[in-house]
């Protein structure tokens, strides 16, 4: 069987970046790998050797790259048997050692140095503490990365991309895993209302001895700081403190919270008279946490029994409120129908900027562009219901067609 054409040499090429096109092209085009095989390590190392390769000497350089990717391919062989994206790079080196005339014989390139332990003297290198560094370090490849979203109501984009309106009246967990603890406090919207809004927001990053100490980050209506708890910035005197830093995107409207030594960042905004809240991180980030912490929106939504219907009755009529989402929401997707829902409710045209900040969040947040808009009929349910009804349907269908045939 011949080289899978996702795989294929692109021929002789004396274009210097010709090396480096072909491993990205092993490391990203073939890059549903087992977890066992360990290919995409060896795509990434022979990536980062050749990387920089110009001019005199390269020849050399690229043969020893080349010994060096095969050696790594031969180490993981057993693992990788019957792995795609493995046999693609065997015959891909082999393909690549004809072209550069290169010996199987030689040198190699020297190995990459690893990450040093935590606690190690020379940890001032801060490997750990980059997180999207050293998953590629050790995976071959980018984390994946999830949203999550609450705003105006409270509406909850969850990391599944269900959306819910909720009352959640009170203080509710967004999050609460091994490394993060979110906490969204809600208050009626107006008097009488079982709509509700977030007021208050609690974050914390918990202790990461290698990189950060614990801080938490308090907002309020109206008290949005550019600081922790405590008045520092980032996460203090430990090696890893910068991978932790906080700035004010715009005064007490927008504060930004990266958290780079867990590959996540946090937005949060005041429009009108609430707090929003959105997030961007790496998926293991996201799960780490016991079956048994099972309340949290951003993961499982809002309680069944804490779910609002989009169908509102308010202080403003819905065309009303319709004409003045459509100035910030031109697409009538879910943060449009949020937009009206809270218009409606509350009376206060500045909501319109919440859900116009949530959308903008998302658009930068979001590693799927095509996953940004969300188009749900009605109030919120399960997700996968209308597909559930077709099948039934087909199902149904199927039936009757055999009936009519017997």
């Amino acid at each position: 069987m011949g080289t899978p054409t996702c795989c294929k040499s692109p021929g002789q090429l004396d274009n210097p970046g010709f090396f480096l096109l072909r491993a990205l092209f092993l490391l990203l085009s073939c890059r549903h790998v087992s977890s066992q095989c360990k290919i995409l390590r060896c795509n990434s190392e022979y990536v980062a050797a050749t990387l920089n390769l110009r001019g005199g000497g390269r020849a050399g350089a690229v043969c020893d790259a080349l010994r060096s990717y095969s050696r790594c391919t031969r180490r993981t062989a057993r693992t990788c048997r019957g792995d795609l994206a493995y046999h693609s790079a065997v015959h891909g080196i082999e393909d690549l050692m004809i072209q550069n005339n290169c010996s199987k014989d030689g040198p190699t390139s020297p190995p990459r140095p690893r990450p040093p332990a935590p606690g190690h003297q020379g940890f001032q290198s801060l490997d750990m503490c980059d997180y999207e560094k050293s998953f590629l370090y050790k995976h071959g490849q980018p984390p994946s990365y999830q949203h999550c979203a609450a705003f105006g109501d409270p509406h909850i984009r969850t990391f599944q991309h269900d959306f819910h309106t909720c009352r959640v009246e009170g203080s509710w967990p967004l999050l609460d895993n091994d490394y993060l603890f979110v906490q969204a406090t809600s208050s009626p919207v107006a008097k009488g209302s079982n709509a509700t809004v977030t007021s208050k927001l609690t974050i914390i990053f918990k202790n990461m001895k290698e990189c950060i100490d614990q801080k938490v980050y308090q907002a309020e209506i109206d008290n949005l700081p550019a600081a922790f708890e405590d008045g520092s910035v980032n996460g203090g005197e430990r090696p890893g403190g910068s991978s932790l830093a906080i700035r004010e995107r715009s005064p007490g409207r927008h504060v930004e919270i990266r958290a780079a030594y867990i590959g996540t960042t946090i937005a949060v905004r005041q429009a009108g008279r609430q707090l929003s809240f959105a997030i961007r991180a790496a998926e293991e980030v996201a799960r780490a946490f016991p079956a048994e912490q099972d309340l949290q929106l951003c993961v499982g939504g809002c309680p069944r029994s804490q779910r609002l219907s989009r169908s509102p009755r308010g202080r403003l009529p819905a065309e009303t409120a319709r004409a003045l989402c459509k100035e910030k929401l031109p697409v009538e997707d879910v943060y449009f129908q949020s937009c009206v829902f809270d218009v409606v409710t509350s009376g206060d045209a500045n909501f319109t900027m919440a859900a116009h900040g949530a959308l903008e969040d998302a658009r930068v947040f979001l590693p799927d562009a095509e996953k940004l808009h969300i188009f749900q009929a009605g109030a919120s349910g399960p997700r996968g219901s209308a597909s559930l009804l077709l099948l039934l349907l087909l199902l149904a269908s199927a039936l009757w067609a055999g009936l009519l045939h017997f």
